[in-house]
């Protein structure tokens, strides 16, 4: 399994999705190799085994995305065609050959990648590079797996690499794609490119939502038959009831993700303005950072409300379990929101949640609120709802905890290892 992070170091979701997936296979009977650019050693280790892309010498590197498109093939195989060899003996002396390569060009000629492991300026040429050190890994312990698994566009070059390398099927897990995080004429053609590429070398493309597996169809052109729909999850296991003393007597409504323009944040703050037009016993929190951090602040500040308003900038782990502890309503009102984890763990923290339509989530979530991520006016009726009628926050409470105990990994990794078997022959 190629990802980009594993908890505790997590930029997003998408780390705590790949933990939430190992640990259910796990109980699934299904055993990984976890593959990622960067490790830090103190990443749980009880349900997958860890490998760490800047421990491994590779030996051939190529500059850019396109080239390693191009090039797929990055070790050479020295084979010679032997007389009166039958076909499994010659595939045995060719893989041979292939691994004594390997061997050879890693140890002799090697050299090893330090990865940063984030989502910075030089990120694309990460990408391609850890393609090329997923194909020597992929190599290296080729007779360790049955199929290999790609998480988002980060990772497809390197399980394509990888099944080009070793013939084993591949299965690629769609979180978001590039219409997500833009509108259609800002989609970086670079990165729809490396998409499309490892949609189309998939035997099996895994999508979050239903939302999303017609976008894969759609906007990419995939065959349909191969397109599967496995719903995210949330996890209950270490969960702990958090205690926390509250500085205000206020009730308080949450934001937690990314401040960026996928995520609807000025939505969150023009319907708080309008809520404490009509009571002035709320408070609210924008917790996370983003692009539109500053643009946010500043959207407060205009509205006259920053008395009333938090920025916590970046949580992680127990904060953000604190934070819902902390919090009266959960508020997800996404632009485009592939599936969206956040509202499942504060449901499960006894949160009620108001989401958008326009989210994955709302395909699973009957008990939490929904509305159109732009309507602003009824985000502000629902927020103003539970917070004055407690015999509805009490319903949403009950009902939204007891739907998300059984929205588990167990269950969504079931469905995850069908779709292995469906490919590994």
């Amino acid at each position: 399994m190629f990802g980009w992070e594993f908890p505790p170091h997590i930029a997003g979701g998408l780390g705590t999705a790949c933990e939430g997936i190992v640990k259910g296979l796990a109980h699934n009977g299904v055993e990984t190799l976890f593959v990622m650019p960067h490790a830090y050693g103190d990443e749980d280790q009880s349900c997958a085994t860890i490998i760490n892309a800047s421990d491994v010498p590779v030996a051939h590197i190529s500059d850019t995305v396109e080239e390693f498109i191009d090039h797929v093939k990055y070790i050479t195989v020295d084979s010679s065609i032997v007389p009166y060899v039958d076909p499994d003996e010659y595939y045995e002396a060719v893989d041979k050959l292939r691994r004594e390569h390997v061997r050879e060009a890693t140890v002799g000629f090697g050299q090893k990648i330090k990865f940063s492991g984030k989502y910075g300026a030089n990120l694309l040429e990460e990408v391609s590079r850890y393609a090329q050190v997923g194909a020597t890994i992929a190599m290296e312990h080729k007779d360790e797996f049955d199929l290999i698994h790609a998480h988002d566009w980060l990772t497809y070059l390197a399980g394509a690499a990888a099944k080009e390398l070793t013939g084993k099927p591949l299965v690629v897990h769609v979180h978001a794609t590039s219409f997500d995080r833009g509108t259609d004429d800002m989609v970086d053609s670079r990165v729809y490119a490396i998409e499309k590429h490892g949609m189309e070398a998939a035997d099996r493309v895994v999508t979050v939502s239903d939302l999303t597996r017609n976008i894969v169809i759609n906007k990419y052109g995939i065959d349909p038959a191969k397109v599967v729909t496995v719903h995210n999850a949330v996890d209950f296991s270490g969960r702990d009831n958090i205690q926390v003393e509250r500085g205000v007597r206020d009730k308080v409504v949450t934001f937690l993700g990314r401040i960026t323009f996928q995520k609807g944040p000025e939505y969150f703050i023009e319907a708080a303005a309008k809520v404490l037009k009509r009571t002035k016993n709320v408070r609210f929190v924008m917790a996370g950072s983003g692009d539109m951090m500053n643009r946010a602040i500043r959207h407060v500040a205009r509205l006259g409300i920053s008395d009333r308003f938090h920025f916590t900038g970046f949580l992680r782990g127990q904060e953000v379990q604190k934070m819902f502890a902390l919090s009266d309503v959960y508020i997800m009102p996404s632009v485009s929101e592939p599936f969206g984890i956040s509202p499942l763990e504060a449901m499960r923290s006894n949160v009620p949640s108001i989401i958008s339509h326009q989210s994955g989530a709302a395909e699973v979530l009957k008990y939490a609120l929904k509305v159109d991520f732009w309507d602003v006016d009824a985000l502000a009726d629902d927020i103003y709802a539970l917070l004055n009628y407690p015999a509805l926050a009490h319903f949403a409470t009950k009902q939204g905890y007891d739907e998300v105990n059984e929205l588990k990994w167990n269950n969504a990794t079931a469905k995850l290892k069908e779709v292995y078997e469906s490919v590994v022959k």
